[in-house]
């Protein structure tokens, strides 16, 4: 097909299907009306069987306007039900060929492209793998970036960091750039940033080392005083992972003043998920030496988590009786005696009978992100 027509094809088969609209960089909801309009529309787009010639478009280095055009199609159908099939019709190798494309646009569609794929199935993410999607898409996180580039960059590759990580991923060249954007004024950015650090806490073994290594928790912990929840949910939860380490890196948290600003969320009026995670952390951090109780308790965490067991939901009660517990059961006769100090009628003055929280225990109270 001579190339004018080839570009004709690509536009009319969409415009034939679908209003004119931007691409989709997050799942729809099922709910939605319009959800269930486009997956009838790209599942009639399926069934002409074109999937594999807008992936052959994308190859088309001669015609930008054909690439751009077949990479937002392709961007479309990626967030629909059908991710699977984008991710099998050839288009990711061509997608990761594009994030050298000279034009930036394209660039910029096929981040937001591979940025859907990766945030479907865990078979999708790793086509990506398979593909080599990671370096080259680091390669697009430049100083000259314009916001709303940086904006889906940042959102594609915490996408692509959700799960547990290939091997051969290298993690500090990903942490290198969080740890730049974690100070960003961006809302989204910021936000982005926040779950890349807790998704390599959890993905990666021996991940929170390096994600101490990079420099991340200062910064961290100070954005526990961030006033959006959007970032503040990250935040405490990459925190709670890294609070599962062992002593020495615990002992970073503390040294970087995570407990005064516990002590402040366990006795605001916080959403109960952060809440929760905030009471993991001290949980956590009871179950090391003396000295870091000792810090726990010099932080009036204990009458904070008092009142959470009495007042609280149930879920959140149960969090700080474990808390308590930990300390208790780890700590020094006077270290005790100061805890029961702070009992009610009523409150359990001895550890709760079952074993220990362990560091290694999951810190995930949240099923998806918001």
């Amino acid at each position: 097909m001579p190339p004018s027509q080839s570009l004709k094809a690509c536009q009319n088969w969409w415009t034939k299907y679908v209003q004119m609209t931007p691409p989709v960089s997050w799942k729809p909801q099922s709910s939605s009306g319009n959800f269930f309009q486009m997956n009838s529309t790209v599942i009639r787009i399926i069934r002409a069987d074109v999937l594999p010639r807008f992936a052959e478009f994308l190859s088309r280095h001669g015609l930008p306007q054909l690439q751009m055009e077949a990479a937002w199609v392709l961007t479309n159908i990626a967030a629909s039900d059908y991710t699977l099939l984008v991710a099998e019709c050839g288009a990711v190798p061509r997608l990761v060929e594009l994030l050298r494309s000279p034009n930036a646009n394209i660039r910029h569609q096929a981040i937001w492209c591979l940025g859907n794929i990766a945030a479907d199935l865990p078979s999708c993410r790793d086509i990506l793998f398979d593909h080599g999607v990671v370096t080259p898409l680091l390669s697009q996180f430049r100083d000259d970036m314009k916001i709303p580039v940086l904006r889906t960059a940042m959102w594609a590759l915490s996408n692509i960091c959700f799960g547990k990580l290939p091997a051969e991923v290298q993690v500090k060249p990903i942490l290198e750039i969080v740890s730049q954007l974690i100070h960003s004024a961006d809302e989204k950015i910021l936000a982005d940033a926040c779950w890349t650090v807790y998704y390599i806490c959890g993905g990666v073994d021996d991940a929170i080392q390096d994600v101490l290594d990079a420099g991340v928790c200062p910064q961290l912990v100070n954005l526990l005083m961030h006033a959006s929840a959007s970032v503040l949910l990250p935040v405490i939860m990459a925190l709670a992972r890294i609070s599962a380490g062992d002593d020495a890196q615990v002992q970073v948290l503390i040294e970087n003043g995570i407990l005064n600003c516990l002590a402040q969320m366990l006795a605001r009026n916080y959403p109960k998920n952060i809440k929760k995670q905030a009471c993991l952390i001290v949980s956590n951090i009871a179950t090391g030496n003396k000295e870091q109780i000792q810090a726990v308790i010099d932080a009036s965490i204990i009458s904070p988590l008092v009142v959470l067991l009495r007042t609280s939901e149930s879920d959140i009660k149960e969090e700080a009786a474990w808390a308590l517990s930990n300390a208790a059961s780890s700590a020094s006769s006077e270290q005790i005696q100061y805890v029961l100090v702070f009992g009610e009628p009523g409150m359990p003055r001895a550890p709760l009978q079952r074993p220990l929280l362990q560091r290694s225990r999951p810190s995930v109270y949240v099923s998806g992100r918001s």
